[in-house]
Formats: C-alpha cells, sequence, structure tokens
C-alpha cells in the first residue's frame, strides 16, 4: 500500500489550495466519482500531456510510473479534450496538464491521446474522509463597494483572451491603482494565472479558489456566485480594477449564460473582444450585441495583421486595439470613461 506519509507524489495546481499535510491516508479506489473528487493515481502511459503543472509553481516533466494527486473534473476544449468527471474501473484520463483527471469522450484530430492513469485510491484526511476540493474553498468576505471591471472574452480558445487581460492589467496599473485579475471559467491551469501575477496583478484568483476544478457544467447560479466570491476578495485586498477573463468562446454554454445574463453583465463596466480573424470577429460581435453588449475595443491574435484590423473595423465599426497599445494605456480613457457611464445609471 502506499504511504501517503512517506513516499512521494506529484500535487498538482488543481490543488493548490491544499496543503501537503492534509494528504493524510489512502482510500478505496472510487467506483464513482463527482467533479472535485480527490484520487492518487499513477501515470500509465503519456499522452498529450507529458508535463504537469505543479501547485509550487513550476512545471515537472511526467515519467511512466509517477504518482499524481489529482481531481476529477469535467472539460470543454474545442482545440484539446472534452471529458467527463467519471471512472472507468481503476482507470481513468488526465485532461489536462493542472491536474483535472475524468474519462475523455472526444478530441481534437491533431491532439494526441491523453495521458492513462491507474487509480491507486481516493484520497482522505487525517479522519479518514475523503479530501473535496470544495472544502478548501475561500470563505466568503463582506462587500461594500465593487471595484471597476473589465471583462475579456473572445470568439474561441486560443485567440488571445489570457495575453489581451495580460496586457489591459499592464496598461491600468499605468493609473497608479491596484489591478485585481481573476480567470472566471475554465479548466484548472496555472499558467494563466501566472501570466496575470508577472503582469502585476494583486490578487490574482480563478475557480479553483472557488472550490471548483473546471467550471464546464456549472450552473450560472454557480458562476454568478463565484464571481461574487471573487470580487468581494479583490475588493478587500484594496483592488480599484479588476481584470476578468472569460475561457472558451461565445457558443460554449457557461459563457453564453454568463454574457446573456444582466445578473452579470450590469456589474461589469466594459468588455474587450479577442478574436483570430475578421469573420470571427463580425459574428462574434454580433452575438454579442444580441446579449445587449458593446465591446469598447477588439483585440486579440487579430491584431497582429494590419489587413485583418481594418477588415474588423471596417465591418463592426469597433476599434481594434494591439497587446502593446493596451500595453502602454491606450484604452485607460475609454475604460474611465465607461466606468463612469455606469455610476450615472
Amino acid at each position: 500500500m502506499f504511504d501517503l506519509s512517506t513516499e512521494p507524489f506529484r500535487i498538482p495546481c488543481a490543488l493548490r489550495r491544499i496543503q501537503r499535510e492534509q494528504f493524510a491516508c489512502l482510500l478505496s479506489v472510487p467506483k464513482l466519482s463527482q467533479a472535485g473528487d480527490i484520487a492518487l493515481a499513477r501515470l500509465e502511459s503519456i499522452g498529450k500531456n507529458a508535463r504537469l503543472e505543479l501547485a509550487s509553481g513550476r512545471t515537472c516533466t511526467l515519467h511512466v510510473g509517477d504518482r499524481l494527486a489529482v481531481v476529477f473534473g469535467n472539460r470543454y476544449a474545442t482545440m484539446q479534450f472534452e471529458g467527463y468527471a467519471e471512472v472507468a474501473s481503476d482507470a481513468c484520463d488526465l485532461l489536462s496538464m493542472g491536474g483535472v483527471c475524468g474519462r475523455l469522450e472526444t478530441k481534437h484530430e491533431r491532439v494526441l491521446d491523453p495521458s492513462r492513469l491507474r487509480l491507486l485510491g481516493a484520497i482522505g484526511d487525517d479522519d479518514g474522509r475523503p479530501l473535496r476540493l470544495r472544502d478548501f474553498a475561500l470563505q466568503p468576505a463582506p462587500s461594500r463597494s465593487r471595484p471597476n471591471k473589465v471583462v475579456v472574452c473572445g470568439s474561441s480558445m486560443d485567440v488571445g483572451k489570457t495575453h489581451t487581460a495580460m496586457s489591459l492589467i499592464i496598461g491600468l496599473r499605468q493609473l497608479g491603482c491596484r489591478v485585481a485579475a481573476f480567470k472566471l471559467t475554465g479548466t484548472a491551469t496555472g499558467r494563466d494565472a501566472w501570466a496575470m501575477q508577472d503582469a502585476g496583478a494583486h490578487p490574482v484568483a480563478d475557480f479553483v479558489d472557488g472550490g471548483l476544478p473546471s467550471t464546464y457544467l456549472c450552473t450560472l447560479d454557480e458562476l454568478l456566485a463565484l464571481d461574487r466570491l471573487l470580487t468581494a476578495h479583490a475588493e478587500a485586498q484594496g483592488a480599484s480594477w479588476i481584470v476578468i477573463e472569460i475561457a472558451d468562446g461565445l457558443l460554449q454554454k457557461e459563457t453564453a449564460a454568463l454574457l446573456a445574463s444582466p445578473r452579470f453583465t450590469e456589474n461589469v463596466d466594459a468588455f474587450v473582444f479577442a478574436c483570430g480573424d475578421p469573420l470571427a470577429t463580425v459574428g462574434g460581435v454580433g452575438i454579442l450585441r444580441g446579449f445587449g453588449i458593446a465591446p469598447v475595443a477588439i483585440s486579440g491574435l487579430l491584431t497582429m495583421s494590419p489587413l485583418a484590423v481594418r477588415e474588423a473595423s471596417e465591418r463592426t465599426g469597433i476599434r481594434c486595439v494591439t497587446a502593446a497599445e493596451l500595453q502602454g494605456g491606450a484604452l485607460n480613457e475609454t475604460l474611465a470613461k465607461a466606468t463612469l457611464r455606469a455610476a450615472v445609471s
């Protein structure tokens, strides 16, 4: 039997809120699993995820036979995996390099099969109770008046949303105020939060801090509660601005539910839309306008091409702003005016 107190195992960033000594005992292999359940697994084969983002902030190379603490979760990634928080006998798939596991449903044709795991058992605390991620979430914080909020959303994954958010953080910091950041939706990973930290955001948080390994299949009420929780904690630490990234694209159902909900949008001062090409920009802006959202700017990979910028801005009437311009504070005046309009309304 694997002794958790003496034998080494890797703890991924999805479990960063749990201290090493809280991984106390190994329980039986779960027959059923739910999102947020935590287990110990042995790496049986290496596929797409040959590296693991650790709770320490380092990325390590994986080897067959490695023991990993993992958390069951659902994953939605059009360019990678669709997967669910399920186990088949004692086997499952590593669905993300952040340590989320489950059962692969579909994958992009150009992506390797996921790394395969063999479950050794559920992980329990000192009293033999199974560890669950939700038990380590941030506690509610009082909220008096919310900071200004700008949301970055995109046409799909991998169109530059995180880089856009990072650039906004750098630009807003020129105002001399504290800028917080959080990723509201997605699947547990470290690199997006680390990029925001490197840009100078403080505090930085995501759904893991709300006790969720991912937000795929979460209800709208759960997402709104998560937004309130993370916003209150940013406010408590003195943030004047919060830059929020929403994962995936506008057709992803949790993203669409948030953007279509006045309970979310009425507390946002401005939206920036990240896109990869002019056609996606035109279609995406149309969807956003259908939600009653008028983006203050377009950014993302599209802005690497002056010709694409010209096409997109001509068809949408919306200003396109490069990452360098955002970092230089080019949008600060526009964002300040948006907060004034929100205060008046």
